[in-house]
């Protein structure tokens, strides 16, 4: 029996605050924050991708014939599902915060 329950702190990286720039914004200059902000979300995105060509090459050899375990596929296409909704849905969120802050009055 396939178990679809998604665990998702298995997809996503563990991370501490200090490597997104959030505690160091204050002790450092914003640009260097940022740097740490940019590099962090790339590392993530670079995840998301390699998940997803992954799956994308199970399914290849399932189709193939090279690999006949169906759950592995399922699980690497469930990895990568789960994954790229999460990234779309921090994207979401962040241009929600972007379009708030943008209306704030002066």
């Amino acid at each position: 029996m396939v178990n679809l329950n998604a665990n998702i702190g298995s997809v996503l990286p563990k991370t501490n605050p200090d490597a997104v720039g959030i505690t160091r914004a204050k002790t450092t200059s914003p640009k260097h924050g940022f740097a740490d902000t940019v590099k962090a979300v790339e590392k993530h995105i670079s995840k998301v991708d390699d998940l997803q060509q992954s799956s994308d090459i199970s399914i290849k050899d399932l189709l193939s014939g090279k690999n006949e375990d169906i759950t592995s596929m399922v699980s690497a296409v469930a990895k990568a599902d789960i994954s790229f909704k999460l990234l779309v849905g921090v994207r979401n969120k962040l241009i929600e915060a972007y379009k708030q802050t943008m209306n704030m009055p002066l």
